[in-house]
C-alpha cells in the first residue's frame, strides 16, 4: 500500500503581497457583513498562539522536514509489525497529549466563538483535533449545542477506541499507559517538575531521538479481555493519514458548505484533500470564498478565491467589533469573549511573534463550563 503525506504543489508556493491590518479588517468585515449564513473552516495555524505547533511554516513547508507520521494501516495492523507501530505511536502520544489537553483557547478561537455567538457565523468546520474551539464555545453553549455548531472534521484526541469499537476516555487511557509503563510515568513527572514540555505536533505526537520503543507496553482493551480475547489495537478518534473520514462527518461538511452563503477559511494550507475539496465545492457553487492565512495554500491558484495574508490575532477581534457595534461592549458574554484568549506561541516561532507585534505570555480566559470534547 502506498500512501503519501499531503503537501502543497510547488507552483503555489509564492506568497501574495501583505496588506495593512486596517485594510484586512475592512475586507473581512465587508466579506462577512452581507449575510449571517457563513461557514468557517479552520486549520492548525489557528492553534499556534495556544502553544501548539503547526505542521507547516510561512513558506508552506513542513517545519520538521523529517516528519514521519504513522499511517492508519500501520497502527491498526494486528501482526507483530503493527504492534511495534503502536508502541512507537502510544509512547510519543503519551508524552504529547498532556500539552494538547492543557492548552487554552487563544484570541482567534474566542473571536470565532464570538462570531458564532453573535450569529454572524452559522457553522464551524475544523480540521484541528485539539478541541480548543469547543473550549472557547463552552462559555455560552452546552455540549449538545457545540456538537451542532462545531464539526470536528478530523476527529479529536480526547477519546480513544479499540479496533472492535469499544470507547475509552483519553484520561482513563493515559492512566492505563502510566500503570503499564512506570518508567515513562516517572519521566513525565520529572518533566513537569522541571517545567519542561515536549515538542508536540498538532496531532499530539512528539519527536523522540535515540529512544527504543521495544519495552513500551500498550495495554489491551478491558472489554475485549472480558469477551475472551486480547486486543491492543487502540487509536484516538482522529482521522489518520491513509484513513477515510467517517461518512457522516464527510456528508455533514458538504451539507454545511452547500447550505451556507459563503465560506471563510482561516489558518490552513488546505493540504489535506478533505479541506481542499470544501473550498472547491464552494467555488463551484459560485459562492464567495475568502482565505485568511499567513503563507501559501493549496487553493491559491483557484479562480474566484480571495486571500488575505495577515495574522488572525491582529484582525479578527476587530472584525467582530465592527460587525456587532455597540453590542460588543454592552453584551457581557460578547465583551468577555472579545477580551479573552492566551497568546503563547511556541518559543521558537519567531516568524509568528515578529509579525503579531504582541508580547507572548498574556493569559486571559473566561470561566468556562466543563465541556465534552
Amino acid at each position: 500500500m502506498r500512501v503519501s503525506v499531503p503537501s502543497i504543489p510547488h507552483v503555489v508556493l509564492p506568497n501574495r503581497p501583505r496588506i495593512p491590518p486596517a485594510e484586512a479588517i475592512e475586507r473581512l468585515t465587508n466579506f462577512l457583513r452581507p449575510t449571517k449564513n457563513v461557514s468557517v473552516l479552520t486549520g492548525a495555524g489557528v492553534s499556534v498562539d495556544s502553544g501548539i505547533r503547526a505542521y507547516r511554516g510561512k513558506d508552506g513547508r513542513y517545519m520538521n522536514p523529517n516528519y514521519q507520521p504513522i499511517f492508519y494501516h500501520e497502527l491498526m495492523d494486528r501482526t507483530e509489525k503493527g504492534f511495534k507501530f503502536r508502541q512507537r505511536y502510544w509512547l510519543r502520544s503519551y508524552l504529547g497529549y498532556p500539552p494538547i489537553r492543557d492548552a487554552q483557547p487563544n484570541r482567534t478561537h474566542y473571536a470565532i466563538a464570538a462570531l458564532q455567538y453573535s450569529g454572524n457565523v452559522s457553522q464551524l468546520i475544523t480540521q484541528n483535533v485539539d478541541a480548543l474551539h469547543n473550549k472557547a464555545a463552552s462559555s455560552f453553549w452546552s455540549d449538545s449545542e457545540i456538537a451542532r455548531h462545531i464539526l470536528q472534521l478530523h476527529g479529536t484526541l480526547h477519546r480513544v477506541r479499540c479496533s472492535s469499537g469499544h470507547k475509552v476516555d483519553r484520561e482513563t487511557f493515559q492512566e492505563m499507559l502510566s500503570i503499564s509503563n512506570p518508567y515513562w510515568k516517572q519521566f513525565v513527572d520529572d518533566m513537569d517538575e522541571r517545567g519542561e514540555k515536549p515538542r508536540t505536533n498538532p496531532d499530539g505526537d512528539v519527536a523522540l531521538e535515540g529512544v527504543s520503543y521495544d519495552e513500551y507496553k500498550v495495554p489491551s482493551c478491558p472489554e475485549c479481555h472480558d469477551e475472551g480475547r486480547g486486543n491492543s489495537a487502540f487509536k484516538p478518534e482522529v482521522v489518520f493519514f491513509g484513513e477515510s473520514i467517517p461518512e457522516l462527518d464527510r456528508d455533514a461538511s458538504f451539507k454545511h458548505v452547500d447550505s451556507s452563503d459563503r465560506l471563510l477559511v482561516i489558518g490552513t494550507t488546505l493540504a489535506t484533500y478533505s479541506a481542499f475539496r470544501l473550498v472547491k465545492r464552494a467555488l463551484e457553487q459560485r459562492k464567495p470564498v475568502l482565505v485568511l492565512n499567513v503563507g501559501p495554500t493549496r487553493a491559491d491558484d483557484l479562480p474566484g478565491l480571495e486571500k488575505i495574508e495577515v495574522p488572525t490575532s491582529l484582525v479578527l477581534r476587530e472584525v467582530v467589533r465592527e460587525l456587532t457595534g455597540q453590542k460588543a461592549a454592552e453584551d457581557p458574554v460578547l465583551a468577555q469573549l472579545l477580551n479573552s484568549g492566551v497568546y503563547m506561541p511556541p518559543f521558537d516561532y519567531e516568524e509568528y511573534r515578529d509579525e503579531s507585534g504582541i508580547e507572548p505570555g498574556e493569559v486571559v480566559t473566561p470561566t468556562t463550563s466543563t465541556v465534552g470534547v
